[in-house]
């Protein structure tokens, strides 16, 4: 089986690549590196599944999703039979700075894959969406069934985008797309630019964290070990042709939430890494940030229902894992 996973050098592709390397399959992974955080922990991932692989089990190519001739190329060269499109320009408050970087790799890039598995017969597109679609939703926990017509980030429009776009290619052309909405995914090798990195690093060092609304916020954070287990179950899982309840049209298209179901408060998670860091935190406190909203988290019961499959890692062990991985990395 050939597999390709985009966005390569990324947080969840080089772990759920570490899994596969370890099942009867070919994976070809792609990346353009950019710089939007530190490339060196880009390069450490990479260099990795590279010490973990063989010319048989892997191979990675530098390779921009918004080239349209390059990914048409790579389509046609290695005819996949599953991809994993999990590379995106990631990030919400970074859409606000720079937005044409969204529309390249999120629009024009997922297009190009779209475009990739129509022409090559791939079997199973499963690709990344965001809990960012949600919005400021307030019925809780947040189920795919839930209209989410009112993104209030570029980033999550994108992501909203990516599912019609999905919707539209599998009912025109019979391809089984699945999206998954991840729920702030955490873990060794994480991204730089997320609280739990940065809350992590300030704590050891003695600085100040920024605190909002006393701590009260309540967020589903994922492990990316259970993360890894859903997608990888999820890769086997190819939709079925099915309509909705307000359309005739019919495609092989699935969304899924990947969260814990289990909201965690913010005074919680900090405690948690403070009592792995074995320090106690400097906090500033602040009142919730405009378009904030109190609380997120995921209604699963089609993850369960279909593969059988919950989170299971709870946020202390989580966080435990992650700071003895940033110890380790950073020489702390």
């Amino acid at each position: 089986m050939k597999i390709l996973v985009t966005g390569a050098a990324g947080f969840i592709s080089f772990h759920l690549i570490k899994a596969l390397l370890h099942k009867n399959c070919f994976i070809v992974g792609i990346d353009n590196i950019n710089d939007y955080y530190d490339v060196e922990l880009k390069n450490d991932r990479l260099k990795i599944l590279s010490d973990h692989s063989t010319e048989d089990t892997f191979k990675f190519i530098k390779l921009d999703l918004a080239n349209r001739e390059a990914m048409s190329n790579l389509f046609s060269e290695y005819e996949f039979d599953i991809v994993v499109n999990l590379g995106a320009q990631a990030g919400v408050r970074y859409s606000i700075e720079n937005p044409n970087a969204y529309m390249d790799s999120n629009m024009v890039g997922f297009l190009n894959v779209l475009e990739g598995c129509r022409h090559t017969d791939v079997k199973h597109l499963v690709y990344a969406s965001s809990s960012s679609v949600y919005g400021m939703n307030v019925k809780q926990p947040f189920s795919t069934e839930d209209c989410v017509d009112f993104p209030i980030s570029l980033y999550a429009a994108t992501k909203k985008s990516n599912e019609l776009m999905a919707h539209s290619y599998s009912h025109l052309y019979n391809i089984p797309t699945t999206g998954l909405r991840f729920f702030t995914v955490y873990g060794p090798y994480g991204r730089p630019d997320m609280a739990y990195f940065s809350f992590t690093e300030k704590i050891l060092k003695g600085e100040t964290i920024d605190v909002f609304n006393n701590g009260e916020m309540q967020r589903d954070f994922t492990y990316i070990d259970d993360v890894v287990e859903g997608i990888v179950r999820i890769m086997d899982k190819t939709p079925l042709p099915q309509q909705s309840l307000v359309t005739t049209a019919t495609a092989p298209y699935k969304i899924y939430n990947i969260g814990n179901n289990q909201p965690v408060t913010l005074r919680r998670f900090i405690t948690a890494i403070e009592s792995a860091c074995e320090k106690k935190a400097e906090e500033n406190l602040l009142p919730m940030q405009p378009g904030d909203v109190p609380i997120t988290y995921a209604d699963i019961d089609e993850l369960v229902k279909d593969i059988d499959f919950k989170p299971v890692i709870t946020i202390e062990d989580g966080i435990t894992k992650f700071v003895n991985w940033y110890r380790e990395y950073y020489l702390v």
